[in-house]
């Protein structure tokens, strides 16, 4: 028969978890009861291990302590079963029969963590459920910290797999731009705002005459003097300019309007050479 829990009477310890109590003998269950009622925990009873698994079936139990010697089912059978059916349970047995050999392999396998005996002494016995109990406390927060650092790192990892396919999209839309302006017709610089050349196509290349890559140049000593002037002037209007025995008219754009970026663009655009 399975018992519910009952009220405790009124105890001034707040209820520390719930603990199941397990044996044929109705005169121990009612003497255990008594016992532990002031310790503020929930009671709940059973006369059987059939009875206990269909309460363990109906709700969750923090501690169970259960007779060994029992009708149909011993004590270590039965938690065997309670453990596969509620795991995070702390289990024990209280028994007047020393049967060594199956209560030790039961504690080597997990299924007990101790075994106490009949009679037992008042004191000790509440100190070795308050043990149980905290155990319990102890594992279960263990369990949620677990759970919530299994949490963050998947969040991280979804992090940083979305920042790596968002690096990926922008390393082709840069390898794109790129492309871009290897096609445009006309020279393309860009200087960034320490004057450091972040930016050049093959056709600026070609008009500058540089042997080596303009990139990570400083204009002042890559560029002829009159493009580097043009880069100390406020002024980002079109200006006309000789070069290479071309005129070219620079369109100058200050960068950053829509974006992070700091420093100037300058589009190099051939045209006729004025007439005097």
């Amino acid at each position: 028969m399975t018992h519910f829990p009952e009220a405790d009477g009124g105890s001034a310890q707040a209820q520390a978890g719930t603990l199941l109590l397990v044996d044929d003998e109705s005169n121990i269950l009612s003497a255990l009861k008594r016992l532990l009622r002031r310790d503020g925990y929930t009671l709940l009873t059973a006369d059987s291990g059939e009875s206990g698994l269909a309460l363990l079936g109906e709700q969750a139990v923090d501690v169970i302590l259960s007779d060994q010697r029992m009708p149909g089912m011993s004590g270590v059978e039965f938690l065997r079963k309670a453990r596969e059916l509620r795991p995070d349970t702390v289990r024990m047995v209280l028994s007047g029969y020393t049967e060594l050999q199956s209560i030790t392999d039961a504690i080597n396998e997990g299924a007990i963590f101790k075994f106490l005996t009949k009679p037992w002494d008042d004191e000790q016995l509440r100190a070795n459920i308050a043990e149980a109990f905290r155990l319990k406390t102890l594992t279960d927060e263990n369990r949620r910290l677990s759970l919530e650092r299994r949490a963050a790192n998947t969040q991280l990892e979804q992090m940083l797999r979305l920042k790596e396919e968002q690096l990926g999209r922008e390393h082709k839309v840069l390898g794109i731009l790129q492309e871009v302006l290897q096609l445009l017709p006309w020279p393309l610089l860009g200087i960034d705002d320490t004057g450091i050349v972040a930016s050049a196509n093959e056709q600026a290349q070609q008009l500058f005459g540089a042997r080596a890559p303009l990139l990570g140049e400083h204009a002042a000593s890559a560029l002829p003097a009159a493009v580097a002037a043009r880069l100390q002037q406020a002024e980002t209007g079109p200006a006309g300019i000789a070069l290479a025995g071309r005129h070219y008219r620079i369109v100058s754009r200050e960068l950053g309007h829509g974006s992070d970026a700091r420093g100037r663009l300058m589009i190099f655009m051939p045209e006729a050479a004025p007439h005097d």
